[in-house]
C-alpha cells in the first residue's frame, strides 16, 4: 500500500500524516476544541504539499481512542467521509498504542525491547486510560489489556523495573505521576503510520461501514453511517 492517510484528534492535539514513496508529509496542532476546524485544511495541506489528490490514497487509519469521546467521533467521522467516498480500506488504530510508538521513536528503544511503555491519557472524572506496551520489530505490542482506572489503581499496575511513560495522565495525577520523566505527553499521527501499515499488510484492513470509536468507557454508543 503506497500512500497511507492517518488521523488523530483523540486529545488535545489534532495531527495528520500522509505517507508516500516520497517521504512522511504531517501537520500536528495543539488545538483544544479546534479539530472540527482544523482538520480538513490539514489534510488538503499534506496532500498539497506531496503533490497528490484524494484519489491517490489507498488506505486510511484514524485515531480510534480511547480519548475525548468528541474528538474520537471527530476522527471517526471523517475517516467515514473520505473513505467512503474514495472506497477505500480503513484502519483503526489505539491512541495509547500511538503514543507508545512515539516513545520508540524519541528515545531510541532497540528493535525488540523488553523495557515497558506504559501509556497514560488523562480520562477526566478522576481516572486515566492505561495500558503497557513493549517493542517487537520496532513496533508496540500490548501487554494486556486497554483499561480505565483511578491513578491510584493504575499505580499499583506500574512496573518495578524501569519503564517509559507517555500520555497526559502523568502530569495530571501527581500520586500517578509524580517523579516520573514523560517522554511524549500527546499523540501524533506520524506515529500511527508504522502501526497502520503493519495492520494494511497483514490484511487488518476493514471497510468503513464495520469500523467504530473504541472508548473503553462504556458510556457513549457510536452510531455507525445511516443504513449500516
Amino acid at each position: 500500500m503506497n500512500n497511507i492517510l492517518a488521523i488523530d484528534t483523540a486529545t488535545e492535539a489534532c495531527s495528520v500524516a500522509l505517507q508516500t514513496a516520497q517521504g512522511v508529509f504531517s501537520r500536528w496542532e495543539e488545538c483544544p476544541q479546534q479539530h472540527a476546524q482544523k482538520l480538513l485544511g490539514m489534510i488538503d495541506d499534506v496532500l498539497k504539499e506531496a503533490k497528490l489528490d484524494k484519489s491517490s490514497i489507498d488506505g486510511i487509519a484514524f485515531g480510534q481512542g480511547p480519548g475525548s469521546f468528541t474528538g474520537v467521533r471527530i476522527a471517526t467521522a471523517h475517516c467515514q467521509g473520505l473513505a467512503l467516498g474514495l472506497d477505500i480500506p480503513v484502519v483503526g488504530i489505539s491512541t495509547l498504542a500511538t503514543l507508545a510508538q512515539s516513545a520508540v521513536v524519541h528515545t531510541g528503544e532497540s528493535q525488540s525491547s523488553t523495557t515497558p511503555i506504559i501509556s497514560a491519557i488523562d480520562a477526566r472524572m478522576s481516572e486515566v486510560y492505561f495500558a503497557q506496551y513493549h517493542v517487537v520489530d520496532g513496533l508496540v505490542v500490548i501487554k494486556g489489556d486497554e483499561s480505565v482506572l483511578s491513578p491510584i489503581n493504575a499505580l499499583k499496575q506500574l512496573p518495578q523495573e524501569r519503564f517509559v511513560a507517555v500520555g497526559t495522565g502523568w502530569e495530571a495525577y501527581p500520586e500517578l505521576g509524580d517523579g516520573v520523566e514523560v517522554t511524549c505527553r500527546l499523540p501524533d499521527a506520524c506515529n500511527m503510520l508504522p502501526l497502520a501499515a503493519k495492520a494494511f499488510a497483514t490484511g487488518q484492513g476493514q471497510a468503513v461501514e464495520d469500523i467504530a470509536p473504541q472508548y473503553v468507557r462504556d458510556t457513549v454508543t457510536w452510531k455507525k453511517l445511516p443504513g449500516r
